[in-house]
């Protein structure tokens, strides 16, 4: 066991020096992942009884996103990437603060609550694909996800536990609301720590803007659209379903404990299948590992919708958290094939399309939102809850069949790509319809 550890370490090592503090950065970053992705709704919850409000300010999150990926492109002109890339991470710790700071939720302070938060994801996320896009390659994209994965989901085992636990203890047997307040405000504060933590650790790297050009473009490559309509159908899902556990959970058990539990329970499961994928997964088993986590990601939405109860909430979690690691295991070493293949063909800089791909995950967030919103104000909360993740797991399952032709397209474009295996791509492509 011990030498198998060493040699995992070798191998890192081995690993160009940005492409560790890229990790690195991520890892530290990674404690404030859960907070923000499960406790900032289970707190919107908590303070409104609304899940429509939970959901309204996730859109205001997203609207935020492809709007700052828009001033991103403009501001790496002026700034280092590191700057930008540690003040999306900082701008977290601000909207929770704000967050905090308000003494009723009404829809005008969650707006601006989400777009401050929408500003720190689109600093964040842009500036995290264009690095992560420089320092790997296709070869060691698989590994790099991998480990990424696993260290947020071992991290993902031990921060949503702790927290719940921790705010209903400082509730105690009566739950009171002036006690957990506190508790949600200390937890903010560490949040704030962490986020200036992975600040420096970000600007030990070394990290190059990206070379400035064009970056708006209004028409792409046939093979581009085709990505374009896998991550609409991507962003169904996030449309709502970040906040999702902790609606169903807040609704039907009522407690963060219980949530923290059920996070972290899964998490382990979901950490050793992702090191283990990522270390030894293939370009050619990426459908394989995208049809598995779209399967068990419609599974457990058929079990909350046919139970929905205490234990089916549980057990979607559980496969929820399995599913979407899985997912974009498969789905990122995709998106970058692409953007590698289509960029040589037009020319054009990368930055161009990350931009647009983010609005093709938003045109589908507003889509999957949309969905839980005319369900939730057309007949009821409880119809939202319970069918509005069918719909979308159901919508989701095309993803397996247009990941097929995105690649069968990338063979005949880019047959002698170096480190990617079209070939065996192919066969797999092949063997899934």
């Amino acid at each position: 066991m011990f030498n198998k550890l060493k040699t995992e370490i070798s191998h890192f090592k081995s690993q160009p020096r940005n492409f560790q503090i890229l990790i690195l950065t991520n890892l530290t970053y990674a404690f404030v992942l859960p907070v923000i992705d499960t406790f900032v709704a289970a707190y919107v919850m908590r303070n409104s009884n609304d899940p429509t409000k939970v959901v309204i300010y996730q859109l205001t999150v997203y609207t935020g996103i492809p709007l700052t990926f828009l001033l991103n492109g403009f501001l790496l002109k002026h700034f280092n990437i590191r700057k930008l890339y540690s003040a999306g991470m900082m701008l977290s710790a601000i909207s929770m603060i704000y967050m905090m700071s308000l003494h009723d939720l009404d829809n005008v302070g969650l707006g601006v609550a989400g777009i401050i938060m929408g500003l720190s994801f689109g600093f964040y996320w842009a500036n995290r694909d264009v690095l992560a896009l420089a320092i790997t390659n296709d070869g060691n994209r698989n590994y790099y996800y991998g480990l990424e994965t696993f260290f947020y989901t071992i991290i993902a085992v031990v921060v949503p536990v702790t927290i719940g636990w921790f705010i209903e203890t400082r509730g105690g047997a009566t739950h009171d609301d002036a006690s957990i307040h506190t508790a949600y405000k200390v937890i903010t504060g560490i949040v704030f720590l962490i986020t200036v933590i992975a600040s420096i650790v970000c600007f030990r790297g070394s990290f190059p803007n990206p070379e400035h050009k064009k970056y708006v473009f209004f028409k792409f490559h046939p093979l581009w659209y085709k990505l374009l309509s896998l991550a609409l159908l991507k962003g169904l899902a996030q449309g709502f379903l970040v906040t999702a556990p902790a609606m169903l959970i807040m609704t039907l058990l009522g407690k963060e404990g219980a949530l923290g539990t059920a996070q972290s329970i899964g998490a382990i499961i979901a950490a050793v299948i992702m090191y283990v994928l990522g270390r030894l997964s293939k370009p050619g088993d990426r459908i394989k590992i995208f049809a598995v986590g779209l399967g068990l990601f419609a599974l457990g939405a058929v079990v909350n919708g046919a139970l929905f109860s205490g234990l089916g909430v549980i057990i979607f979690i559980l496969l929820l958290l399995i599913a979407k690691p899985l997912i974009d295991l498969a789905y990122f070493p995709i998106q970058f094939q692409v953007i590698d293949i289509v960029n040589k063909v037009e020319k054009r800089g990368e930055y161009a399309y990350i931009l647009n791909h983010e609005w093709g995950l938003y045109a589908g967030r507003l889509i999957g939102a949309g969905t839980f919103l005319a369900l939730a104000y057309g007949i009821s909360n409880e119809i939202a809850l319970r069918y509005a993740v069918i719909i979308i797991a159901t919508l989701q399952l095309c993803s397996i069949f247009v990941a097929k032709k995105i690649i069968a397209q990338g063979k005949i474009l880019s047959p002698d790509e170096p480190g990617i295996d079209m070939k065996a791509m192919g066969e797999v492509a092949e063997s899934i319809v």
